[in-house]
């Protein structure tokens, strides 16, 4: 099943690096190093749609890993 979150994209240092997007909420989902490297600019908002993958671990363990099917950045008014 997709969802669909809006937050900000941040590079975590932790090992070689993570990238996660911190939702309005505050809820942080892990963005795999494959995800498209226009997504993963750090402070860039953005609406992510993907799908939650329960069956993935990283070393990072920041949040659940969120497979980006699409996005759309989000401008400031």
């Amino acid at each position: 099943m997709s969802i669909t979150v809006t937050g900000t994209i941040q590079k975590r240092n932790i090992g070689l690096g993570a990238w996660a997007l911190v939702t309005d909420e505050g809820t942080t989902y892990e963005l795999p190093k494959s995800t498209d490297k226009n997504l993963l600019i750090s402070g860039q908002k953005a609406a992510v749609t993907g799908q939650v993958r329960e069956d993935v671990m990283t070393v990072a363990m920041i949040g659940p890993v969120l497979e980006v099917q699409s996005f759309e950045v989000v401008r400031a008014n």
